[in-house]
């Protein structure tokens, strides 16, 4: 199976990976399952999908093409997360007046249609917006565990295993996985379900987690084994 950080490798990776057993080589996926969609709100897509480059001139926040290039398969694990009738959670990012300046924003008071504005586009992306019984987290930092409850909500479900999906690959997805893992949760990533505004970073980090903390499969793998997990009694 070709993946997609085969050609950012060099010759003594590839020698170090032939050598040294990566994690997913040395860890089962458990049987109790939980999905987590990080961040797949909607300036992440904007309204059309653009190329990187002229989408970020109106929105800084836009993904570009890679987004929307990641979105149906997105669609189908979400889809086979209900199926299969596991937890769903959604991460998206507080919005607050006392954040307002923040990322370059000025520090004056938004009128009300701005702060509606901003409000909206930390919704969760139409697409794959959250139906009865999923919930959405909301929180500060990098990491959807750093200022949530999600890791209590976890618990609660006696999940046992993450499946992630979202972006950035390079930052708050791979904030919420070295978290997940470091709370002790097996982490699944669909290769294709997360994405980032550059190749090379997005590349390179699924290798690093790869070897270090996740199972990083393909989506096809990702539906097989969500075709045999017990649904959640409660879900």
């Amino acid at each position: 199976m070709s993946r997609v950080w085969d050609r950012f490798l060099t010759d003594q990776d590839k020698a170090y990976d032939a050598a040294r057993p990566r994690f997913s080589k040395k860890r089962e996926f458990g049987r109790r399952p939980a999905l987590i969609l990080v961040d797949l709100y909607r300036c992440a897509f904007g309204d059309t999908p653009e190329p990187l480059l002229e989408a970020v001139v109106e929105n800084r926040h836009h993904l570009g093409l890679a987004a929307w290039d990641a979105l149906p398969d997105i669609m189908k694990l979400l889809g086979a997360a209900r199926e299969a009738k596991i937890p769903v959670i959604h991460v998206s990012r507080i919005v607050e007046l006392s954040e307002w300046g923040e990322f370059g924003r000025s520090d004056r008071t938004p009128t009300p249609e701005e702060f509606a504005q901003r409000v909206s586009d930390y919704e969760i992306f139409d697409p794959l917006a959250p139906v009865a019984g999923e919930l959405v987290v909301r929180k500060r930092s990098a990491s959807a565990f750093g200022s949530t409850p999600l890791a209590a909500v976890l618990n609660q479900f006696a999940a046992d295993t993450l499946i992630i999906g979202g972006e950035s690959t390079s930052g708050c997805v791979r904030a919420t996985v070295v978290d997940g893992r470091d709370l002790r949760f097996t982490i699944v990533i669909p290769e294709t379900c997360v994405f980032d505004r550059t190749e090379a970073s997005h590349a390179i980090n699924l290798y690093d987690m790869h070897r270090k903390y996740a199972h990083v499969v393909s989506l096809r793998d990702a539906l097989d084994y969500l075709e045999g997990v017990e649904p959640f009694p409660w879900v």
